[in-house]
């Protein structure tokens, strides 16, 4: 059974991320309430059409407290959808595009007892998975005892607990995560141009843990942003758009229960949802092989996209 397609709020709390032509996406009115307008907009479509987990953070401009008013001005009842969040960054680009770096990252214990407190604050009933916000063995997160066992102290309150991984070590990250069997669930980087955590997050499957898919598009590569051919050519035989194969492709995956949409507008989102309809023939995800890229490489990209 292919995965569930859920949506992340990162393009749409706030008007600068790093998703390629996110600025022509948003167009020239970034003000608060005009992204909270359309962060409804998409929300209301995305409800409409069977989405029913939506990711937020901290660190994602004001996407909690969107997510938080959409919630309450649409009267939706706690347990029909799944929210998910995270804590770990603090967002402090104040609104500016330009800002250098946008958010600051800190996952100390200190900063988990504030940032928790917030997210509560704002979803409240609804907050259904909390995860650490890019664990990497590096951080020492995965080792500091008095924090895990705090996050088992939320989970006996009926959250879920989680993290998210990234950079060329995802699956070192996501190992040490498993072996501390402290995690219900893992958000993960895998695309059609970054594959190497797939044989982790399907150990991390078979250990019981649910399997969340981020950056299916690769922050725009595979969404039309920049010339695939291989892609646009599957796409084309499939009737169907290059942005719907690379999602299909991931939701075909046998440990993949969530894959993420990460769209700034709603006709972004109909068009990612078209991967519901797309029969992946035998052998074409495999076909896709060559758009694989080392992970060193993929990552050295992706941190150096404005």
């Amino acid at each position: 059974m292919a995965a569930a397609i859920g949506l992340g709020l990162a393009a749409l709390g706030r008007p600068g991320y790093l998703n390629l032509g996110h600025g022509d996406d948003l167009g020239g009115d970034r003000s608060v309430d005009a992204l909270e307008e359309r962060t409804h907009e998409v929300l209301d479509a995305a409800h409409a059409l069977g989405i029913r987990y939506f990711d937020a953070a901290r660190s994602y401009g004001m996407a909690e407290q969107f997510l938080s008013s959409w919630l309450t001005e649409r009267d939706i009842e706690p347990g029909t959808v799944a929210v998910g969040s995270k804590w770990g960054y603090t967002y402090t680009a104040d609104w500016r595009v330009d800002a250098d770096p946008p958010e600051v990252k800190d996952l100390s214990i200190e900063n988990f007892r504030r940032q928790v407190k917030q997210t509560l604050d704002l979803l409240g009933e609804h907050l259904t998975l909390y995860q650490i916000h890019s664990a990497t063995i590096d951080s020492g997160v995965l080792d500091d005892e008095e924090l895990l066992e705090e996050l088992s102290d939320l989970r006996e309150e009926g959250i879920a607990v989680g993290l998210t991984v990234t950079g060329p070590d995802q699956a070192d990250t996501i190992d040490k995560a498993i072996s501390t069997r402290q995690f219900d669930s893992v958000q993960a980087t895998w695309n059609l141009i970054e594959r190497s955590a797939g044989d982790a997050l399907q150990r991390a499957a078979d250990a019981g843990m649910r399997v969340i898919v981020k950056e299916a598009l690769a922050n725009g590569r595979l969404a039309g942003r920049e010339p695939v051919p291989l892609l646009e050519r599957a796409s084309r035989s499939l009737g169907t758009t290059p942005d719907a194969v690379a999602i299909a492709a991931v939701t075909a995956q046998p440990w993949a229960d969530v894959v993420l949409s990460g769209v700034a507008t709603v006709d972004q989102l109909k068009s990612n949802l078209l991967a519901r309809g797309v029969a992946l023939g035998p052998g074409l995800v495999e076909e896709l092989e060559v758009l694989r890229e080392p992970a060193e490489a993929y990552w050295e990209r992706r941190s150096a996209l404005r």
